[in-house]
């Protein structure tokens, strides 16, 4: 298996582009995107995909502007597009996504009906409150199943039993105390569990806040991004490249985006990643701490975080982390101001596939 980078056009109006690591394509007006308005040059954006580090470097060629989740590159200057954010190829129209996934050898993925990618697997297989390697051979990820509606599916799962795999891994008796404990005791439970290895355990979230929504944990104690050391920086790997797995194993990978990230400042205690779906479709999302929590820079992406400790040795969070929890609501979408969670949760239903 291979990774392959695609870059997905949302109205699905074409099919997916595929970008090549490390090479430079440049896109714009032509047959390749079907774009014809003329305020968009034939050589609007340049684009990079580096698969190690999980973006798509976009620098800005044409005149007018080109933008990345709303906000204007600048001609000359260049950006990062990462998985869950929105390219606008130019005047805020023609929006697209980047997915990277594993492929066959020959690097081929079919796109579906919607002109998203969707690999050709054998068998289909898959996966708290509010990717350097593959998941190892010994472990598999049992299947999800796909019923009629997508939006039952998360809520649907979590009253399936799933079997796993039983590597020899230490089982840890954790005794009641603190809710913010809640996730050590989580972790030993097998009707929480869809998949675990030596190293790390993945859970459904007990409150989703959204239609997928999973947490990737180690088995080895670290409470929080604070505890997180550059000895730490291989299992942070894995714990990404297991959330990955998860993701491209679910039955809505192709017509759902998905982020994998920590919360800056978690409210229960032991690190863990959130695997989670960008509907936000849960009714367990009630309030605006849940929503900036995974809408604004608390939300830590898992590759950044990476990429810090691997600089720094260690994960730094910035200064008012906090207040970020109290900003307006805002569509993560379109970025439209919203007065309360039931107009917010109305108007999503504008964005969802």
């Amino acid at each position: 298996m291979v990774r392959v980078c695609w870059l997905v056009r949302r109205d699905g109006s074409h099919q997916p582009i595929k970008l090549a690591h490390l090479q430079t394509v440049l896109l714009g007006r032509g047959p390749e995107t079907k774009i014809i308005d003329k305020k968009c040059s034939r050589q609007q954006v340049q684009l990079k995909a580096d698969y190690n580090k999980g973006y798509i470097s976009v620098k800005q060629l044409g005149v007018n502007p080109t933008s990345v989740d709303l906000v204007d590159v600048g001609k000359g200057n260049e950006v990062k597009l990462k998985p869950g954010q929105l390219l606008h190829i130019v005047n805020q129209k023609y929006p697209y996504t980047v997915q990277f996934r594993e492929g066959a050898a020959d690097n081929t993925i079919s796109p579906t009906k919607e002109g998203k990618p969707s690999s050709k697997r054998p068998q289909e297989a898959s996966p708290e409150n509010s990717s350097a390697k593959s998941a190892p051979p010994s472990s598999k990820i049992p299947r999800l199943e796909a019923p009629n509606r997508d939006s039952e599916r998360c809520r649907q799962e979590s009253h399936s039993s799933t079997s796993i795999p039983s590597p020899k891994t230490p089982e840890r008796k954790e005794s009641g105390g603190h809710w913010s404990q809640g996730l050590k005791s989580s972790m030993q439970d097998p009707k929480m569990q869809v998949y675990k290895d030596e190293q790390v355990v993945v859970i459904k979230d007990k409150y989703p806040k959204a239609r997928h929504h999973w947490l990737v944990l180690p088995w080895e104690s670290i409470s929080s991004l604070k505890a997180v050391k550059k000895e730490h920086l291989a299992l942070l790997k894995h714990m990404h490249s297991v959330g990955e797995k998860i993701v491209q194993d679910c039955p809505a990978f192709s017509t759902l985006q998905f982020r994998l990230g920590y919360h800056a400042i978690p409210s229960m205690s032991h690190v863990h990643l959130h695997v989670i779906s960008q509907d936000f479709d849960s009714p367990f999302l009630k309030n605006k701490k849940h929503w900036n929590s995974f809408t604004t820079e608390y939300f830590l992406e898992s590759q950044d975080v990476m990429e810090m400790v691997e600089r720094n040795g260690k994960v730094t969070v910035k200064d008012g982390t906090n207040e970020l929890l109290k900003l307006p609501l805002r569509c993560h979408v379109c970025r439209k101001e919203l007065s309360t969670i039931p107009q917010l949760k109305e108007h999503l239903k504008m964005h969802l596939p």
